[in-house]
């Protein structure tokens, strides 16, 4: 057995293993799973996000869900140029298309850049979804243990899944994720026309550090385009990856859109006054309440095994750890979920990373890397002539270049927003967990 086909084996990554199982993924199966890489985490935080914006927010959710749709099919034509270009290449299995898309289009430094930032989204997601697990155990157990105390039991319970691959058929699982994250996404738009209150609640003008804070949330709430090639990759028509993008973006938006509304119109300034991102800190306590917090606590604990795995592999790709399982394996996944759960500690608010991540290195991957990877291929031309450069009509460069442009803008400034709201104290539970004895939750 050739080298490449014990990496397929042994590896268990997700979406070979996906092709394996399904004999090439159909355009709706695709779409649903999709569904399961994008929307989780924005069910929570949109609405404080909306809240932070002002009702533009609204109008922001679905120009992020337009603009990142687009830009998810643009990666799409990116692969198919590679594949079409480089079959010698690319013709077979890729484990990491996206960073393959960089190296034609900008050599090395294209190649580097996405797999940073790849790296940094997933090591990033993974500790949002480690400090919303424990945020929603310390809700449904209660007060016997405080917040801080959570994180290092749920890191040590996933120690042994992050041992091992990524089970066969996950695919199956994580569109199931996908269907009790809408779920839960109805249940308290549901609750949330329940509270409607008697007076309208209260709005609070937005800061422009509050307004790009959220930008970064919305931004992170709709992009999941580091793994967008390779779910492509392994679908029977790579060619209909559009259609699955539009299934995906409709379907989450649909997802989101009525939470967050409902969380500004309903709830408005109770967000500030409790000092949360979550909603589930904001609606009543009850038999919905429960559900919600079951239901997106199992999507919390598939999503970080999900998003680790790739940090994982490429560690050990970087140290030339076997692929089989070996005690190499187990010392550096737990000695990377330690860092996940140090980084948890250390910034125990689940919004102030997502901000972060979601204004830095999500909209380089989501929204600047997809147009400008695409005009380079474009442009680019065969010295051999075996295939030339492709002319775009000029309103389609303005409108690839505007995106980029913005992407740049206002990642910028939502990374520095959320950098200066840490350092000033602004932003919420800045304290360490080692340093705060009394473990307020976020």
């Amino acid at each position: 057995m050739e080298a490449d086909e014990l990496a397929l084996v042994d590896d268990g990554n997700l979406n070979v293993q996906m092709a394996a199982a399904a004999k090439g993924l159909g355009v709706l199966t695709t779409g649903l799973f999709l569904v399961g890489e994008v929307a989780g985490t924005g069910v929570l935080a949109l609405p404080r996000a909306v809240v932070d914006t002002g009702w533009i927010g609204l109008f922001l959710i679905a120009v992020a869900a337009c603009m990142l749709g687009y830009t998810g099919i643009i990666l799409g034509r990116c692969w198919t140029i590679v594949k079409e270009r480089f079959p010698e290449k690319y013709g077979g299995h890729t484990r990491y298309p996206y960073p393959a898309i960089g190296s034609e289009a900008f050599g090395k430094v294209g190649r580097y850049s996405v797999r940073f930032c790849v790296i940094f989204t997933m090591f990033g997601a993974s500790v949002v979804f480690l400090l919303l697990a424990a945020d929603n155990m310390h809700n449904l157990v209660g007060k016997s243990l405080n917040f801080c105390q959570w994180p290092p039991i749920i890191a040590a319970c996933l120690i042994p899944l992050c041992w091992l691959g990524t089970p066969k058929d996950f695919w199956v699982v994580a569109t199931g994720a996908s269907m009790s994250t809408g779920l839960a996404a109805l249940l308290l738009f549901v609750q949330s026309v329940i509270q409607i209150p008697a007076e309208p609640p209260n709005h609070t003008s937005p800061t422009v550090i509050s307004f790009f804070t959220a930008f970064g949330t919305i931004v992170f709430a709709f992009g999941g385009h580091g793994a967008f090639p390779t779910i492509q990759h392994d679908m029977r028509e790579p060619r209909r990856f559009y259609l699955s993008i539009c299934i995906g973006y409709c379907t989450t938006f649909l997802i989101y859109f009525p939470v967050a509304a409902a969380g500004y119109f309903v709830f408005g300034d109770t967000f500030i006054e409790l000092d949360t991102d979550n909603i589930l800190h904001v609606i009543s306590k009850g038999a919905i309440h429960t559900i919600v917090t079951v239901m997106i606590m199992m999507h919390l604990v598939l999503s970080f095994v999900i998003c680790i795995n790739p940090v994982f592999q490429e560690i050990e790709e970087a140290f030339c750890i076997p692929l089989k399982f070996n005690w190499k394996r187990v010392v550096l996944r737990t000695l990377v979920l330690g860092l996940v759960l140090f980084t948890g500690e250390t910034i125990p608010h689940f919004g102030t990373i997502l901000s972060l991540v979601g204004g830095s290195t999500v909209t380089l991957q989501a929204a600047v890397f997809p147009p400008l990877f695409y005009l380079r291929l474009n442009s680019m031309e065969d010295s051999t002539g075996v295939w030339k450069k492709r002319q775009l009509s000029l309103h389609h460069k303005v409108i690839l270049i505007e995106i980029s442009l913005i992407g740049v803008v206002g990642g910028a400034a939502s990374t520095f927003s959320v950098i200066y709201s840490m350092a000033t104290g602004a932003s919420q539970f800045t304290v360490p967990c080692y340093v705060n004895s009394t473990g307020a939750h976020l």
